[in-house]
């Protein structure tokens, strides 16, 4: 049975001019950007449809991320004891 969906993490970086730029790591270049975060969100997905068509065309495989997930690290800015 064929999946319904794909999933697909994804970055959102806020812009200095406004808007945001949408950057899908899985998909290498698939990078769109939107004036708020829900015109970004929509344009994400219309980015991620047209690159799958793409590859389905092209009959390359189609990535997803399912079991994978974003987390965060913070890196101390000096050097301390535990971090030699």
């Amino acid at each position: 049975m064929a999946k319904l969906q794909l999933q697909y993490n994804v970055l959102f970086q806020p812009e200095p001019e406004g808007g945001f730029t949408v950057i899908v790591p899985s998909l290498p270049g698939c990078v769109t950007y939107g004036k708020s975060l829900l015109e970004a969100r929509e344009m994400a997905i219309d980015a991620i449809r047209a690159y799958v068509a793409s590859l389905k065309k092209h009959r390359e495989l189609i990535p997803s991320d399912e079991k994978s997930f974003v987390g965060l690290v913070s890196v101390p800015k000096k050097r301390s004891p535990l971090y030699v």
